[in-house]
């Protein structure tokens, strides 16, 4: 059954129609020094060596590929951003996306933050219809890994100290979440730290997560053999208990990383045998979480358009309404957007991540949407091939 609404993802003309032909061009020029393999990897090193002597960069970096992904430095700068896509009737999850820092003052620093983002939603619901954070951004990656793998019985009393302070911040966010009525999305990491944080996140859902609210949301990596069976656990214990699951479903992105660790330790490769397996195992949990919808709402964080085009039919199929608030699809700022501003257009309830932050600290961000966006045995992205259909139909 199609639905009653026909999405074209290949519309270019409402996937762009935020963009003037100034921005459609700098972005064009953007991706097409994307799809050069060797221009991103020699731009990345000079970008690294520039930054650690010093030379005054930031500038070039802001006005071309950080305004393409990153929505600011700041919330504030963030403001120009959440209004354009909101003109859209698209949303903004602002992602405080600061990596590298690993001390306890950088983890209390960026709690601070968080809770910045959970009042600006609070603040403005229409325009921002989630918060998100990781937990490696208020607690040690190492220490997460040691209590995993052995056991807070093992920590000795200053790393449990440190463990409880984790505990604490987590907590507090979700309280926060929770007193302001925000939905809050907990981001998935390695499988080597996610048992701790579902346990977490599934302790918060227990106590927030109502039937007519829901606002902690953890996520559920359908790349990971484990997934599909852990959210049907999860909402098993829901239904009996009588809360509601909140899920963001995804891919997944350690894939590399979770199988060179998996062969060197000498356990078995926690992540599907192929693309297939994981598309097969995605479309699963979207089937599950339409046909549960009294028990779970759902985020879709999702840059595959099969994947969006069953969500919408299981819609039709389940008479649950286009804009149903248990309901989101979710894409990366300067990606997709043929999928994001034509669900949009077509009534569905879409937010953008917006990363943001100082631009030393996201640059690993940066180099990870450059690095995605290379071209694959001469092939161009499908992002740049889009931006360049569109600006074929503009000048026609």
């Amino acid at each position: 059954m199609a639905p009653k609404h026909r999405i074209d993802f290949s519309d270019t003309e409402i996937a762009f129609k935020n963009q003037s032909k100034n921005q459609l061009d700098l972005n064009y020029y953007i991706f097409m020094a994307m799809n050069q393999n060797w221009l991103v990897n020699i731009g990345t090193f000079l970008i690294k060596c520039f930054l650690k002597v010093g030379l005054p960069i930031k500038f070039i970096i802001k006005k071309t590929i950080f305004q393409l992904f990153c929505g600011g430095e700041d919330i504030k700068e963030c403001e120009k951003t959440i209004d354009k896509l909101h003109q859209y009737k698209v949303g903004t999850i602002l992602d405080y996306s600061v990596e590298g820092e690993d001390d306890e003052k950088s983890f209390d620093d960026t709690k601070i933050e968080l809770l910045k983002t959970i009042e600006m939603a609070s603040l403005n619901p229409d325009k921002i219809p989630f918060s998100v954070f990781k937990v490696t951004g208020i607690g040690s990656r190492e220490l997460l890994t040691e209590v995993q793998e052995f056991g807070m019985s093992c920590l000795d009393r200053e790393k449990l100290a440190a463990y409880q302070r984790i505990v604490k911040r987590f907590q507090g966010l979700c309280k926060a979440a929770a007193d302001k009525g925000v939905r809050l999305l907990v981001d998935a990491e390695e499988t080597w730290i996610q048992d701790i944080i579902d346990e977490l996140t599934f302790e918060e859902m227990k106590k927030y997560n109502t039937p007519e609210k829901t606002i902690i949301y953890n996520t559920y990596q359908m790349y990971r053999t484990a997934s599909y069976g852990i959210l049907s656990s999860h909402l098993e214990a829901a239904k009996e208990a009588g809360f509601t699951v909140g899920a963001k479903i995804v891919r997944g992105a350690y894939m590399e990383k979770e199988r060179k660790r998996a062969e060197e330790k000498g356990y078995a490769d926690p992540i599907n045998p192929s693309k297939e397996a994981s598309d097969d195992e995605y479309n699963k949990a979207v089937r599950l979480s339409l046909s549960n919808i009294d028990h779970i709402s759902v985020c879709l964080g999702t840059h595959n358009e099969e994947s969006c085009i069953l969500a919408t039919k299981l819609l039709e199929e389940k008479n649950i309404s286009q804009n149903d608030p248990r309901v989101y699809f979710a894409q990366l700022l300067g990606m997709s957007d043929n999928i994001s501003f034509n669900l949009a257009s077509a009534g569905y309830n879409v937010a953008k991540y917006v990363p943001y932050g100082p631009i030393e600290a996201v640059m690993p961000y940066l180099f990870r949407r450059a690095d995605e966006n290379t071209s694959i045995a001469g092939q161009s992205s499908r992002e740049f091939l889009l931006i360049k259909k569109e600006r074929q139909r503009r000048s026609a």
